[in-house]
């Protein structure tokens, strides 16, 4: 049984792109997931702000919101005002999730602090899935040359739908799915190499956030007449999750292989998401397109250049059962 439409539109979550040309990518291996191990890196010296800076100031507390929840570490990141440019540069993230208000944003990241905490979604991103559950589900891409990024190579995630063969297996038990799903989102965001990067999101959060992935959710051969409950009931939970704990993280979305009648994906997104995010969502009828979005380094599925997504693309480690 194919899956019904999965995570029709969800705040910025999925997956990753590169800080700047200077910064290198891990090399993917195709068809295998890879493993990650933090670089050593001496950190860059941040920009000066004033005391009334809402980034100066949510530095100042990031001692006492770690404390608090007992857990100091998000995307791989040690928040410690002994590594402040670092530190800053996810701090950033959420000031601008929130337009900079800071009493939001503090309470976001410690929200994110004890979620991180209890879940643990590093551990998720390196843990081995039952293969007959998410087989070809989800994939990790590197694509170079994507046109007006400021990126040399930007990390895009791919999420196939349509590879669901049983909706009860898959997302039948939400905790294994979204530990799955997270582990997938952790594994893009990893890929960003944010301990590697140099430089600040520009103009202190006014302008593009080069730290940021490209999310491709295909729909081909999934059945648009009804959402399973299960479906539904999984979208729902990952949209939170991944909203709630993942902000600015995801520069575009493309939706592909979508119905022409089908439009109304488009509009109920822009209902249930800020009109920020709402701009980053693209819908496309064909999967060929894709390259005309993403430019041709993308699988030849999507009317690139490269081979099929599961020989050059990246999944999570999956098993047997």
């Amino acid at each position: 049984m194919a899956a019904t439409a999965e995570e029709p539109a969800t705040a910025p979550t999925d997956a990753a792109a590169n800080a700047a040309a200077a910064v290198p990518v891990p090399v993917l291996t195709p068809g295998a997931a890879t493993e990650y191990v933090k670089p050593s890196f001496t950190s860059p010296t941040w920009p000066e702000t004033s005391a009334e800076h809402p980034l100066t100031k949510l530095f100042s507390q990031i001692e006492l919101l770690t404390e608090e929840a007992a857990h100091d570490e998000v995307y791989g990141i040690t928040l410690s005002p002994n590594n402040e440019f670092h530190t800053k540069l996810i701090l950033q993230k959420y000031l601008r999730a929130n337009q900079n208000d800071l009493d939001k944003a503090k309470q976001q990241l410690l929200d994110t602090l004890k979620w991180r905490k209890h879940f643990d979604p590093v551990k998720a991103a390196g843990e081995t899935f039952e293969k007959s559950r998410f087989d070809g589900l989800g994939w990790i891409l590197p694509v170079e040359g994507v046109p007006e990024s400021p990126n040399k190579r930007d990390i895009v995630t791919f999420n196939i739908y349509g590879a669901v063969k049983d909706n009860k297996k898959t997302f039948g038990d939400i905790d294994v799915f979204l530990r799955w799903r997270v582990g997938l989102m952790e594994r893009s965001v990893q890929h960003l190499n944010l301990s590697l990067a140099t430089q600040p999101i520009p103009d202190f959060g006014a302008g593009p956030d080069p730290y940021q992935g490209i999310q491709v959710h295909d729909y081909l051969q999934v059945s648009f007449i009804r959402q399973d409950p299960l479906v539904k009931a999984a979208t729902k939970k990952t949209i939170e999750v991944l909203g709630r704990y993942y902000p600015e993280t995801l520069s575009r979305k493309f939706f592909v292989n979508v119905p022409l009648v089908m439009g109304w994906v488009y509009q109920a997104a822009k209902m249930i998401v800020s009109k920020e995010t709402a701009k980053k969502f693209t819908v496309l009828s064909y999967g060929s397109a894709l390259a005309g979005e993403l430019g041709k380094d993308v699988p030849k599925e999507y009317g690139g250049e490269k081979g099929a997504l599961g020989e050059v693309g990246e999944p999570m480690k999956l098993k047997k059962d």
